[in-house]
């Protein structure tokens, strides 16, 4: 027969007493947590009462009227004073006396003067003379010559500036420009031309004060030949002898 050998365990009675502490705190908190928050109810008092009390009876409404009108004003009486009228005179009528109307003196009387009409006889300017007619139609056409002449060198002035500027223009256009010429440098030339723009001579007439711009200038104007010229032969004659000057800055 086997024999069971029970050891008993040295940590099984404090781990039972400790359960039981811990039961009995816990249900020791419950039951005075709910002890404390619980609080008693609070009473309520009624009266009872057998019958209603009796309401004061409210005014009439007349009254109410009456106190809210103002107070009745007083009448005062007006006493009229007595009226005074003063005693009636009798009117006195002042009437102007009429004075008989004063007589003016008689204003002399004036006689007419009679105007004498003088008749002015009528002067007719004298006729001019076959002469003096003659004389101012003269003077009228050589006004009107004159007038026209002007007009016409004027246009021929015209004409003559643009094609001498037409030349200058050419013949500056073939200048090779010389080294070291200063810019207000001037060389004028006395050209004569032949009909047709061809150059005859090329004189200088005044230098530059380089010798060599003069020559440069010289060559430019044989080699602008023929120089442009007006179609109109009348007019070579204003371009026979030219008289040119050129500046190298213009």
């Amino acid at each position: 027969m086997n024999a069971a050998v029970y050891h008993q365990e040295p940590y099984k009675l404090p781990a039972g007493l400790l359960a039981l502490v811990v039961h009995a705190a816990f249900f020791a908190l419950l039951y005075f947590g709910f002890s404390w928050q619980a609080e008693p109810p609070a009473t309520l008092s009624v009266e009872l009462w057998q019958s209603l009390p009796a309401a004061e009876p409210a005014p009439p409404v007349e009254a109410r009227v009456e106190e809210m009108l103002p107070p009745p004003a007083k009448v005062v009486e007006v006493v009229k004073p007595d009226i005074v009228i003063p005693d009636k005179k009798p009117k006195i009528e002042v009437r102007p006396v009429e004075k008989p109307p004063e007589k003016l003196p008689e204003k002399p009387k004036v006689k007419p003067e009679v105007k004498k009409e003088v008749r002015k006889e009528s002067i007719q300017p004298a006729q001019p003379s076959a002469a003096e007619l003659q004389a101012a139609r003269e003077a009228v056409l050589r006004e009107q010559a004159a007038r026209e002449q002007a007009a016409q060198e004027a246009a021929t002035g015209r004409v003559v500036d643009e094609y001498i500027a037409k030349i200058a223009g050419k013949i500056r256009r073939n200048i090779v420009m010389p080294p070291d010429v200063a810019k207000d440098a001037r060389a004028e030339f006395l050209v004569t031309v032949l009909p047709g723009g061809t150059v005859l001579n090329a004189r200088l007439a005044k230098s530059s004060g380089n010798v060599v711009y003069d020559a440069a200038v010289e060559r430019a104007i044989l080699k602008s030949q023929p120089l442009p010229l007006p179609a109109d032969a009348s007019l070579f004659k204003r371009f026979r002898e030219l008289k040119l000057g050129f500046q190298p800055v213009e």
